[in-house]
């Protein structure tokens, strides 16, 4: 599924071929706070078995998002980044909006994130803290 953004030269895309996997895991080894010791092999695999999403900009990725799900009733979203020199541009929001809008993602009774310091850009698009959130668990 490939969407052209409000620019012409913006292209949002699943298609797992186009992901510049080196960039991806330079990204989450080097520059994220959740993900600095996920192996090479951890983040193929992971692309590999969930909605893995980038955006495009000139044909160069300059995002990225995986959303774990089972299309169906819950999805997780993960990894999501837009790399530093193209933040505040809007590329996050339309990351988001391409995945609340996502045909296959329509009917989920949750989605699902964890983040540290994006609350602001998450609660523009429903995302909420819990009510009870002694419902929820972990295991790290």
């Amino acid at each position: 599924m490939v969407k052209k953004g409000q620019s012409k030269d913006i292209i949002i895309s699943t298609n797992k071929s186009r992901l510049n996997l080196k960039l991806i895991y330079i990204f989450l080894k080097k520059e994220s706070y959740w993900a600095k010791n996920t192996s090479l092999a951890q983040v193929e695999t992971s692309i590999k078995n969930s909605l893995s999403i980038g955006i495009y900009r000139d044909k160069k990725q300059v995002g990225f998002v995986r959303v774990i799900t089972d299309y169906s009733t819950f999805a997780y979203l993960s990894d999501f980044f837009v790399l530093k020199r193209y933040r505040g541009r809007g590329y996050a929001k339309m990351l988001l909006e391409y995945i609340i809008k996502h045909p296959k993602l329509q009917n989920l009774r949750m989605m699902l994130l964890i983040t540290k310091d994006g609350h602001g850009l998450y609660k523009k698009f429903g995302f909420k803290k819990p009510q009870n959130s002694n419902l929820i668990m972990v295991r790290i």
